[in-house]
């Protein structure tokens, strides 16, 4: 059996006993020939200066392009433009799809889009699931996160869900809640060291654990900080799918994380990994 093989064995039974967290970023939405939104901070860093003027040297810097347009146009102003462009909801690829059924109790979802809310409730039965959000301190300060059902309610706790959906930056469903800009990203990294901004919830599950990556890169810090103290106290071997050649940086973050890299194309590892948990 190759490594490969073998590794994805490993993978798919231990999600199916619910010992993996899925940790998903912006490329799941890559195999999608017509996701509808922006699947690259290069590609929302476009759409928001496309609509606002923004000056040259920042305008293909998403944190620092979405601060100038809530600093100078106010805050409603970005809000309405990240809604503007995840305003569709992308139909979920078969990997979202086999992600929804897994039986992990925890997932992360590092960007905006809707496709694995609507994986979620494609999948399960709407008592088995909801979702936290981070918010962002401008709109909501002193409070770090909401929790929502399936059906986008606010819930008092996640408690008694059998998966919860945890998307730290925010989402366009139900409340457009969005970690997008400088000021955002600053006062949430103020305080993740201590975790104050990650939930109860999250850190418990997250505990023994190993986390999957799928559609991340950690060519950015602002990726490998939230990765790292997302996965803090976890398991020691976790794993990512990254058929590109990995940055210098991202390398070192890997070795450093434990995370055993895949060198397989995101569409072939869901066939794979498909294949495996059906067997």
């Amino acid at each position: 059996m190759s490594d490969t093989a073998s590794t994805l064995r490993e993978i798919a039974a231990r999600l199916q006993a619910g010992g993996v967290v899925p940790y998903l970023g912006p490329g799941l939405l890559a195999p999608l020939a017509h996701a509808g939104v922006p699947a690259t901070p290069e590609a929302l860093v476009a759409l928001l200066t496309a609509k606002a003027t923004v000056p040259h040297k920042i305008r293909k810097r998403l944190s620092a392009a979405a601060q100038y347009i809530e600093s100078f146009k106010h805050r409603k102003s970005l809000v309405a433009l990240m809604n503007e462009a995840f305003q569709r909801t992308p139909e979920p690829s078969a990997l979202h799809r086999l992600v929804a059924r897994s039986r992990a109790p925890l997932l992360v979802d590092t960007w905006y889009d809707d496709a694995l809310l609507a994986a979620m409730a494609a999948e399960r039965k709407a008592s088995d699931w909801g979702q936290i959000q981070g918010l962002s301190q401008s709109e909501h300060f002193g409070t770090w996160h909401r929790a929502y059902d399936a059906a986008g309610a606010p819930a008092p706790s996640a408690g008694g869900w059998r998966t919860l959906v945890y998307k730290p930056l925010g989402s366009r469903f139900p409340a457009g809640n969005y970690l997008v800009s400088d000021s955002d990203h600053v006062e949430v990294l103020t305080e993740i060291d201590i975790q104050t901004p990650i939930p109860p919830e999250v850190q418990a599950l997250r505990a023994g654990r190993s986390f999957l990556f799928l559609g991340c890169r950690f060519d950015d810090q602002l990726a490998r900080s939230f990765a790292r103290q997302i996965m803090k106290r976890s398991s020691d071997t976790h794993w990512a799918v990254l058929p590109g050649t990995p940055t210098r940086m991202e390398e070192r973050f890997l070795r450093e994380q434990g995370i055993r890299r895949i060198e397989l194309p995101l569409a072939d590892f869901a066939v794979a990994l498909g294949a495996e948990a059906r067997d």
